[in-house]
């Protein structure tokens, strides 16, 4: 079903879920104009760098996400084990429970990589870095180690829950990762 699409914004939201149903690949122009609601002209209106700019400012919106829910509360909140249970909520909603496709994560594995190498590596390297400094203020003995864990293990439970149309394997994951990294007690 199309979206009503006013402004380059509005394009961008419907954009992500266009390229997380069908792929970049798999997003043609006409898939893109009828899921969005807007011709050829006003797509490249948008974005005339053509499906590669669409991409990029889903990614660069996706980025921006991460950065403000996720990656800032990690590296500047104070109580880095309240900011690690946070990221875990605000993973387990922008995944909307195991029910939503990580784009990056389908980029990285599609043919379209090479094309955004540096914006999916650095999605990665910034959730995995920000993670490893708060495990470290949270007194963690290997947080390097830890957080690379954690964060494959999320993709890859978002790749199992999809995989076997089981959204709750995304949940009890989180739920497992969040309990196995020995955070104190809220309030201990």
């Amino acid at each position: 079903m199309a979206r009503t699409v006013n402004e380059r914004p509005d394009a961008v939201a419907a954009l992500a879920e266009v390229f997380r149903e069908y792929g970049y690949e798999g997003a043609s122009l006409s898939v893109i104009a009828a899921r969005t609601g807007l011709g050829k002209g006003s797509l490249y209106h948008f974005f005339p760098g053509g499906k590669e700019e669409m991409a990029g400012a889903v990614l660069a919106e996706i980025e921006g996400w991460f950065e403000r829910a996720v990656y800032a509360p990690l590296r500047e909140e104070a109580d880095a084990p309240a900011a690690i249970r946070r990221m875990f909520r605000e993973t387990d909603a922008y995944f909307r429970s195991g029910r939503r496709v990580c784009l990056v994560g389908a980029f990285a594995l599609g043919e379209v990589r090479d094309r955004f190498a540096a914006r999916i590596d650095g999605y990665f390297a910034a959730w995995r870095d920000a993670l490893a400094g708060a495990l470290r203020r949270a007194g963690h003995g290997e947080p390097e180690e830890a957080a690379e864990h954690v964060v494959s293990a999320i993709q890859g439970a978002l790749v199992l829950a999809r995989a076997v149309d089981d959204p709750a394997v995304f949940v009890r994951a989180l739920r497992r990762l969040e309990t196995g990294l020995g955070l104190p007690a809220p309030g201990a």
